[in-house]
């Protein structure tokens, strides 16, 4: 089927569902779009009978379902007879519009699936040496990371065994509006704790739902997403709020608390935007650190910046972000300033400037120091552009 969309179809109704019929006894649905990508952007998903069947936005210009297997960011499951929907997002439509092409296949025999590569797995760095707070550990992670789930190059073995050798001892998978990863995460042995996560992505912001909670409806309000996240025993966040094209600018009641404050984005940490928007989003965020990596080249690294966690262990990461026990560095090894009990413990962060409450400072001599803590919110703000946390 061919068409057009233009400037009035995206705002009248950026989403758009085209049916079509998948009869019974069919083994393999496939789809392929087409238009001329050097003049707008068409995302593409799939939803079924039963429900939603997949998501790869812009990144992918086809994809097959079958009983056994699906293209990443596609649910495998039985092709199910009835009105099938290709999911067509129209994010970027130039002023004279945008012809496309859909092609759809139904076949009664599934194709072959493709085989991807295990990469080998080498060592992981040694861990610092950071004391442990009431039998409790701090762990260093990521909390936004993408694959070829979505718009990331790498498979989930291929991430993982990256975030490994760089020292992180869990990391959160949010690949784009889908949850096809999860089921994957659990089979990858790679010595690192791998957290499901989903973005939840539109034009006016993202959001990472933390936790196997199942698929989180981005085309419904961001309050649902919030309470999806409540519901099914999962935390939400919000995603680089001042990223540019991708800031958050989606009207929201129920603001969560957590915030990913420091993004990979963040290059410069002498513009205090990021601290003055977590200041005056909630008075009790917490603050947690995502790479939003998707290549080499492209954002940064795993892990740059880091999240750490105090927790019982890396499957309990998720229980100790809920309690606000975090702190974020610029890496693994980056400088960095740890609650203690009732001391702060700056490690590698010589001539950090310490910001009370009352707004007095003082400044962290030595590269590993320790500090009376005074009751209430402390800040970090950057010296030289070295490091900037939150703490509570």
């Amino acid at each position: 089927m061919r068409g057009h969309w233009s400037l009035d179809d995206r705002l009248e109704r950026i989403l758009r569902e085209v049916p079509f019929e998948v009869p019974a006894g069919t083994a393999a649905v496939s789809v392929r779009l087409s238009y001329d990508r050097s003049q707008g952007v068409i995302d593409l998903g799939c939803g079924a009978p039963g429900g939603f069947r997949g998501w790869s936005g812009g990144a992918r210009d086809s994809y097959t379902i079958t009983h056994d297997w699906a293209t990443p960011g596609y649910l495998p499951g039985e092709p199910e007879a009835g009105t099938w929907h290709v999911w067509l997002r129209l994010h970027r439509i130039p002023p004279q519009g945008l012809d496309y092409e859909l092609e759809i296949t139904t076949s009664a025999v599934a194709p072959a699936e493709p085989v991807a590569e295990e990469p080998p797995h080498g060592e992981r760095p040694p861990r610092r040496d950071i004391p442990s707070v009431d039998g409790l550990r701090w762990f260093a992670g990521d909390f936004h990371a993408h694959t070829l789930h979505s718009d990331g190059t790498l498979t989930i073995a291929e991430l993982a065994e990256l975030a490994h050798g760089r020292g992180l001892d869990f990391l959160a998978v949010t690949d784009h509006n889908t949850v096809s990863h999860h089921p994957w995460l659990t089979r990858i042995d790679r010595d690192i704790t791998l957290i499901p996560g989903q973005e939840v992505t539109t034009d006016r912001g993202h959001a990472n739902v933390f936790g196997d909670v199942g698929w989180v409806d981005f085309r419904q309000p961001a309050d649902s997403w919030v309470e999806h996240a409540e519901r099914a025993g999962g935390l939400i966040s919000i995603n680089h709020p001042l990223g540019g094209d991708c800031a958050w600018l989606l009207p929201i009641d129920r603001r969560p608390r957590i915030a990913e404050v420091w993004s990979s984005g963040w290059w410069d940490r002498r513009w205090g935007a990021p601290l003055a928007w977590a200041d005056a989003w909630r008075h009790d965020v917490i603050a947690i650190g995502g790479s939003d990596f998707h290549r080499d080249g492209s954002d940064g690294q795993p892990g740059a910046p880091t999240t750490w966690v105090l927790a019982e262990d890396t499957s309990t990461v998720l229980d100790g972000v809920r309690a606000g026990r975090t702190a974020v560095s610029t890496g693994p090894d980056g400088p960095l300033l740890l609650r203690l009990g009732d001391e702060l413990l700056a490690l590698d962060a010589d001539g950090l400037v310490l910001v009370r409450p009352d707004g007095t400072r003082q400044v962290v001599r030595g590269e590993r120091a320790l500090l009376r803590a005074i009751e209430g919110r402390h800040r970090l703000e950057t010296y030289e552009n070295e490091v900037i946390a939150l703490c509570e």
